[in-house]
């Protein structure tokens, strides 16, 4: 029986806490600082994949993510220093995918070639609007100009390059989401991450909403009819949805997110990431510190940045790898979740099966297009009390 990592893949998050400014709809793990010392940034970083690579032995890694908060704003020193940690720890795979997120500014993308010569070999640029009035809605620092031209840029140096949006704006209509997706569609990108807008608590968005003050979002129709008109659109060029959110051309899936809705492992190093590793065949669970200053005094003084490490129940394996397999067009196999937990109930998908909104083809069950619009509670239902 093969462990978790061999069924759903290996990689390794690297969190950079950093940006220049808090968007208002963020909830992320990230802050904004006058300075950042690279250096003991890029030492303890290093340290971590170190610790980490020591307890996974022999193992073949799939991808690299640097992920944040901001990671453009590391330099190209910090991520050749981290890289170069993750090839001496692990057996990288001729095909490793290095993603790096960044913001569209013009400093950002004049670090382009460093990080490609770094080994990054994949782009995800945080635009998220192609409106310039949405933009500084959104509290982004960038313009619609800016974006496109950090486009170009990525297109003429690095292999693959993905672009976020967010749609079901304030005052955005379909026809206006569109117009807008055409345009993102026409750049000739083999890879979109399309997110409806969530106003989380505890973000600036999360307190004018409490507040009345974030007028004209979509009502639930229309949030479904936006939706709608996302997926048939990426269908019609090419790029399909893969995952609710995520869109790409044949082969272009993010190779990273795919462990993560696989419920492979990977190791998760920087200020609150996490990761999941399948260690003698028990599932951990691992946090890093939340905070930057305490993680990077923790990893110098007590030798990791861990805030928890827990041993996941055979239950609550079997319910992340629902809960992550079904958001995907593959869906997943019946045969692991059975393996994942043989002693608890089975599934109970005959409601759900009746009402349509999940599908089994041999022993892959799947959401259908109707039960992914109502995914949560189709989980809610199939997974036994």
């Amino acid at each position: 029986m093969p462990e978790t990592w061999q069924e759903g893949g290996f990689g390794l998050y690297v969190h950079w806490p950093f940006c220049q400014s808090k968007c208002p709809y963020c909830d992320f793990n990230s802050h904004v600082v006058e300075r950042v010392d690279q250096r003991a940034w890029a030492d303890a970083l290093s340290a971590e994949v170190a610790r980490h690579a020591a307890e996974t032995p022999g193992r073949v890694l799939g991808s690299i993510y640097f992920g944040g908060g901001t990671p453009s704003l590391m330099t190209e020193h910090t991520v050749a220093a981290v890289l170069a940690a993750a090839d001496q720890g692990w057996t990288l795979a001729n095909d490793v995918e290095i993603t790096l997120e960044a913001n569209p500014s013009s400093v950002e993308a004049d670090r382009f070639a460093g990080y490609r010569a770094a080994g990054v070999n994949r782009v995800s640029l945080g635009v998220q609007a192609l409106r310039d009035p949405d933009l500084r809605k959104l509290g982004r620092l960038h313009d619609t100009a800016a974006a496109r031209r950090a486009i170009e840029v990525a297109q003429e140096t690095f292999g693959r390059v993905s672009i976020d949006l967010i749609y079901a704006r304030q005052d955005q209509s379909e026809e206006d989401w569109a117009a807008e997706l055409d345009e993102a569609l026409s750049l000739g990108l083999d890879h979109y991450a399309l997110y409806q807008l969530t106003i989380e608590p505890g973000t600036a968005f999360g307190d004018r909403f409490a507040r009345g003050r974030l007028p004209d979002l979509p009502d639930e129709d229309r949030s479904f009819r936006l939706w709608e008109t996302t997926q048939e659109m990426c269908s019609a060029a090419g790029a399909p949805g893969y995952e609710i959110s995520n869109h790409a051309r044949p082969g272009q899936e993010s190779r990273h997110n795919r462990i993560y809705w696989a419920s492979g492992d990977w190791v998760g190093v920087g200020p609150g990431a996490h990761g999941r590793l399948t260690l003698d065949g028990t599932r951990i669970a691992t946090e890093g510190i939340r905070a930057p200053g305490a993680w990077l005094a923790s990893v110098r003084e007590r030798g990791h940045g861990d805030s928890t490490r827990e041993t996941l129940s055979a239950r609550e394996t079997r319910d992340e790898l629902v809960l992550m397999g079904l958001r995907t067009r593959d869906g997943i196999d019946l045969d692991r979740v059975a393996r994942a937990a043989p002693d608890e109930p089975e599934l109970a998908l005959d409601a759900m099966k009746a009402a349509g909104l999940v599908e089994i083809e041999g022993r892959t069950l799947r959401a259908t297009e109707a039960g992914r619009v109502l995914l949560n509670s189709v989980i809610a239902e199939i997974l036994p009390d």
